[in-house]
């Protein structure tokens, strides 16, 4: 059991309201020190709402929060001197160069040396870059400009709030290994990402937040222990049919989700389940073109976001019981 002392991060009970929309409602986690976090959940779920909570941007209306083993309020500024953050998009003077930009930040916070600025650039990859104006600079050479700004106080605890937004695949994997290089070396990384996949390769536990509660937290080997998906490919006719025989070989609630290619659902069962799956669609007239058999993050989350996410435009994520109710409105 990890104590109180190895904790980087401890929120209980946490709770914010914008008007009669809440947020957070009793929000608890718990991140240990010296490792990268992965903070996952749909659209409005909390997990902005959670950063600026977590730096004192806003005020919370309930619960507690402990930063570095102390607790941590709004007005104590100078406890933020250990914490490195990037919420959102970072906005810097666009016509002082990232050198400049970098050290008038640090002007805001402890004494940063000249060399530290220096270090940062070159962690980030834009050392060659300090000199041009931000002005120039790609959405993503901004990103990468925004995490050396959250890295200038060497920070015991990071807070990145989508720090992939923006960067190229190259540009992910290389702060991917910078992420896991900080952790290696004693510092905590708290990273909330849409980006699944990535979050898998990095993260060494992740917290699944929904509806301003954490859902599921623990490490990868976890949360995919029993979390078996048989995913099945059907002719794009042939889905709301099969969607509708796959209702009964799962959980008693509804847990296939359409993926993102058409025709595709998946269902948690068993690994030999896959059988079972095939057997059943045949029977009734309907024929797999694929079937895959594995753990899947994507399907664990959508499986524990599936009654507080709203389907994409071009009807991503869709549950089965949305395409059940959607087809009897048809009728």
């Amino acid at each position: 059991m990890t104590g109180d002392g190895d904790l980087a991060l401890a929120v209980r009970g946490l709770r914010k309201s914008y008007g009669s929309r809440q947020a957070l409602d009793g929000l608890d986690l718990t991140v240990r020190s010296g490792i990268v976090y992965g903070f996952l959940g749909p659209n409005g779920a909390g997990k902005t709402t959670t950063m600026r909570l977590l730096t004192g941007l806003l005020h919370a209306d309930g619960g507690t929060i402990e930063i570095l083993g102390r607790p941590f309020v709004r007005r104590d500024r100078r406890r933020l001197f250990d914490v490195g953050a990037l919420i959102e998009t970072p906005s810097f003077y666009p016509y002082l160069s990232a050198r400049a930009n970098l050290r008038e930040l640090g002007a805001a916070g402890p004494p940063t040396p000249s060399r530290r600025i220096d270090e940062v650039l070159e962690l980030v990859g834009l050392r060659d870059r300090a000199s041009e104006p931000v002005s120039r600079f790609s959405l993503g050479m901004k990103q990468r400009l925004g995490i050396a700004a959250a890295l200038l106080s060497d920070p015991k605890l990071l807070l990145l709030d989508e720090p992939a937004n923006g960067l190229d695949p190259a540009g992910i994997v290389a702060m991917r290994e910078m992420l896991r290089h900080l952790a290696s070396i004693g510092k905590t990384v708290f990273v909330s990402s849409h980006l699944l996949a990535e979050v898998r390769q990095m993260a060494d536990v992740v917290g699944i937040i929904a509806a301003g509660r954490l859902v599921r937290e623990g490490t990868m080997r976890e949360l995919l222990r029993g979390e078996g998906v048989v995913r099945v490919r059907v002719r794009p006719t042939d889905h709301a049919r099969a969607a509708e025989l796959l209702r009964g070989l799962g959980a008693p609630e509804p847990v296939a989700e359409a993926l993102r290619e058409a025709g595709w659902l998946a269902i948690r069962a068993a690994p030999d389940g896959a059988e079972q799956v095939n057997r059943t669609l045949a029977e009734n007239g309907v024929y797999a073109s694929e079937l895959h058999v594995g753990s899947d993050l994507e399907e664990l989350f959508l499986t524990l976001t599936s009654g507080t996410t709203h389907a994409d435009p071009d009807g991503t994520f869709q549950s089965i019981a949305t395409i059940g109710a959607a087809k009897e409105e048809r009728a």
